[in-house]
């Protein structure tokens, strides 16, 4: 928590709030070099504030992306864990019938409906993770 109030309260920051407390901390520190040397006590580099602007959103928009494309990864990433259970469930359906079928074949037709319904359920929700980890990557 002091770290961060350190980051809030430089003097850099304090400065021009208005237009940076409207961006995340971190991409505010990296897209401004200028606020290092503020802080070292020398003169700020360039005096055009406009070109100063355009190269200060320029590099905060860069890193932005990079971490949303990064977000979107691991986003991604984490919704596709629930494909290997689906995996590790339709084995276990198809385990259970072979044991089921072993212990008693007269059920075979009954044991194989039931086999057929867990391994559509655990099917769909492999799918619904697939769905929903291509949904991350391309709909956001």
């Amino acid at each position: 928590m002091y770290a961060c109030a350190k980051f809030v309260s430089a003097p850099a920051l304090v400065r021009n709030s208005s237009r940076l407390l409207c961006r995340p901390v971190s991409a505010s520190l990296l897209s401004r070099p200028e606020a290092r040397i503020d802080e070292l006590g020398s003169t700020p580099a360039p005096q055009n504030a406009l070109l100063q602007a355009v190269r200060r959103e320029f590099h905060a928009s860069s890193i932005s992306r990079d971490i949303d494309t990064a977000a979107k990864f691991i986003g991604a990433g984490a919704a596709t864990v629930g494909v290997a259970g689906s995996g590790a469930g339709i084995g276990t359906v198809f385990g259970s019938l072979i044991i089921g079928y072993a212990r008693n074949p007269s059920l075979k037709q009954q044991l194989f409906s039931y086999a057929i319904l867990g391994f559509a359920l655990s099917e769909a929700m492999g799918l619904f993770c697939l769905m929903v980890a291509f949904l991350i990557l391309f709909a956001m």
